[in-house]
């Protein structure tokens, strides 16, 4: 779909000023168009850089498709904003930044394989005695790493897990935990040393340059004035708090929440990222994306007054 004929909410997101946006979409309501028709509009109607507008998105997959469609909507020679994922972001500017935090900007990215075999090739430095499986050890590093990725996600430190495990009163619980904090700070350690970081180091260094480097963090809310995040219900803790650092002062940022192909009905997930947003922005103004170009309206408005009940607000 395009937006020569607009319908008002899409035309309201579109035309937003400045200050927090939230919109909320339902799958077929446009969304993606909408996004793509606001870059426009701030860049041909508002004089905005386009290289101080930043858009994240979770997946590769719909990042090109942005692009694919800012490429089209913008005349020739409009191709200096930045579109990307989360983890494509902030591994580029960590290799340019990454020195300012002792970290070395020529890392290597570990695939999952990979993680997998350096705790593999070190598995009896984690002091795992309670956990390590008599059986199939792969299968349960897959598992532990899942784990250390969870708690960055959640933005919280090999320190602050070691800290919570040594709070634990139960004598038993609490030497499990201590062994699974020992073997996080461990395995940052074994990366550290070899220069190494997973896709969840990405946000969660990226994180600890602007918050110890205070005038990193300013240079890069200086070059973004406009932040945009698509598949806002994807994302975690530890990337929104990127996206508010992102925003700074200014609070230029779009946020869009999809439900999941499902209409106006929101995952857990998606429930508690909208909830947090107005809780951060609580000025923030919320676009609702009803007209569906894809089902009949006579469906779409009863799903919606039935959805209603489990509205956060």
């Amino acid at each position: 779909m395009d937006l020569k004929s607009p319908n008002k909410e899409q035309l309201s997101a579109v035309q937003h000023g400045k200050g927090p946006l939230l919109i909320i979409a339902g799958a077929g309501t446009g969304k993606t168009t909408v996004i793509t028709e606001r870059i426009k509009y701030l860049i041909l109607e508002k004089n905005i850089e386009p290289q101080s507008i930043v858009a994240l998105t979770f997946t590769e997959k719909a990042a090109a498709e942005m692009q694919e469609r800012v490429d089209i909507a913008l005349p020739y020679g409009y191709s200096q904003l930045w579109i990307s994922t989360f983890h494509s972001f902030c591994e580029n500017i960590l290799r340019d930044e990454a020195h300012r935090i002792g970290l070395d900007p020529n890392f290597k990215l570990l695939s999952e394989s990979e993680s997998v075999l350096l705790l593999r090739q070190n598995i009896f430095e984690l002091g795992l005695n309670t956990f390590r499986p008599l059986g199939n050890p792969v299968k349960f590093l897959d598992a532990l790493l899942k784990h250390f990725a969870r708690l960055k996600d959640e933005d919280i430190t090999p320190a602050e897990y070691m800290s919570w495990a040594k709070k634990i009163k139960n004598k038993e619980e609490k030497s499990q935990y201590l062994e699974l904090a020992s073997a996080f700070e461990k395995y940052e350690e074994l990366k550290a040393k070899s220069s190494l970081m997973d896709f969840a180091d990405l946000i969660s260094n990226m994180l600890l340059l602007f918050r110890k480097r205070p005038n990193t963090l300013r240079d890069y809310q200086n070059r973004f004035k406009f932040v945009l995040v698509d598949e806002f219900q994807d994302t975690n803790y530890a990337q929104n708090e990127l996206a508010i650092l992102l925003a700074g002062d200014d609070k230029n940022i779009t946020v869009v929440a999809d439900d999941d192909q499902s209409i106006y009905r929101f995952r857990g997930a998606a429930v508690s990222n909208v909830i947090q947003f107005k809780k951060n922005f609580p000025k923030s103004r919320i676009v609702t994306l009803r007209q569906n170009y894809r089902s009949t309206q006579a469906i779409l408005d009863a799903s919606y007054r039935l959805i209603q009940n489990n509205n956060p607000f």
